[in-house]
This record gives structure tokens, C-alpha cells and sequence, in this order.
């Protein structure tokens, strides 16, 4: 930063030049440097004061995806999923594929322990009868390993399997939505029915015991 100061008598007046660079990239965040060259003639009690600053700011080019999530998930209404083998909370591998010729509740949660995920889980378990009747398997899916899957259902009573997805490769595959610019992973419900073939795809963040509402309707219509 530079900056030089002259005082002398003068008119009053006030003037500013300033020039900045064009805007950021579309899809970056650089910020543009600004140069503020000269702020011109002001009178403050009788005395002309000129200022001269020039000031640059530039970040390192860091760019950063403006992404846009679109709440549209590769595994849709009408679509087959595709199978998978994950580990249970006790670590046993399941495959979707063996719970073929039954419905399925498959929701996806972002973690064990969270205040939101518990409430959901907890919705399941306190309905879960409902979906045992309806002749439906409720299945709970995040990123947390089967230790975690393990205490958590250990804890809350989860009459329910819970996969582990490590690495999230199978939320990716299903192409599960993220909320806040993909930093939170999305919860998101999938009713299957026995063919195979999803019923309802049903997305709430910050409602979650609605999942369980808007599954036993679907599964009370097949």
C-alpha cells in the first residue's frame, strides 16, 4: 500500500477514482484485485487534503466449482438400481440382490449420531412394525463404518440393518444429491418394490421423520 498526503487550502470538493479488475471467472473464486489510484480534493475545515492510495488484493488462483446441485439422482422412478455388497453392523456382507421378491426401504443418511439421523432412525424403529407388515425391509445406508453402525444401533435400539458405504462409492453410483453445495450428503429414501424396480425417490434434509410418512404411503399403494 502506498500512500502520500498534501495539505493546502482549496474549494470544497470530493472526488474518487477507482478501477478494479473485470469480474471473477465464472465457476472461480479468485478475487479480482482492486486499485483504489487516487481519492481527489476535499475541504475539512479549510484545509485541502489529497490522498493517493493504491491498494491490491489478489488470492492465489483458487478455484473453486460453483456447483449447482440438481436434485435429479441417477437411480430414479421406474429404474432397477444397481446391486451392491456392503458390510452390516456386524460385519456381515449384504447384497440388494437378496432381498429380491421383497419391498425395500433403502434411505440414505449422512452419519451415525447426528441430531437429524437419530431422529430418522428412531422414526424407523418406532414404525417399523408398520413396514414389517406392509412385508417391507427397512435398510439405513451412510459413510460410517460397521463399528460405528454397530454402537449407534446398539444404542437407539435400531431393530434394522445398517450398511456401511465407506467411501461413498455406492451414494455416488446411485447418484444421491448433496445439500449446501455438496457438502453435506443428501438424505434421500428409496422405495423398491419386489421386482426391483424403485417406486418412490424421496429427498428431505431437515425433515426427517417424513421419510417414514411418505414410504408407508407409497408401500400401503403397491
Amino acid at each position: 500500500m502506498a500512500l502520500s498526503t498534501s495539505v493546502s487550502v482549496a474549494k470544497p470538493c470530493f472526488s474518487v477514482n477507482a478501477i478494479s479488475n473485470p469480474y471473477c471467472k465464472p465457476g472461480t473464486m479468485d478475487s479480482p484485485s482492486v486499485k483504489i489510484v487516487s481519492a481527489g480534493d476535499s475541504q475539512l475545515f479549510g484545509t485541502k487534503i489529497s490522498i493517493s492510495i493504491s491498494i491490491t488484493r489478489s488470492l492465489s488462483a483458487r478455484t473453486f466449482q460453483t456447483r449447482r446441485m440438481i436434485a435429479v439422482a441417477k437411480v430414479s422412478k421406474g429404474s432397477v438400481p444397481p446391486s451392491f455388497n456392503l458390510k452390516d453392523q456386524e460385519g456381515r456382507t449384504v447384497s440388494l440382490s437378496k432381498f429380491k421378491g421383497k419391498a425395500v426401504v433403502l434411505y440414505f443418511y449422512p452419519a451415525d449420531e447426528t441430531p437429524g439421523c437419530t431422529k430418522e432412525a428412531c422414526a424407523f424403529r418406532d414404525s417399523y412394525e408398520k413396514f414389517k407388515r406392509a412385508g417391507a425391509e427397512v435398510i439405513g445406508i451412510s459413510g460410517d463404518g460397521p463399528e460405528s453402525h454397530k454402537a449407534f444401533a446398539k444404542k437407539y435400539r435400531l431393530p434394522f440393518t445398517l450398511l456401511s458405504d465407506e467411501g461413498n462409492k455406492i451414494r455416488k453410483e446411485w447418484g444421491v444429491p448433496g445439500d449446501f453445495f455438496g457438502s453435506l450428503p443428501g438424505r434421500e429414501t428409496y422405495v423398491i418394490d419386489k421386482k426391483g424396480v424403485v417406486q418412490l425417490v424421496y429427498n428431505n434434509q431437515f425433515q426427517p421423520e417424513k421419510h417414514v410418512d411418505e414410504t408407508l404411503k407409497m408401500l400401503q399403494s403397491l
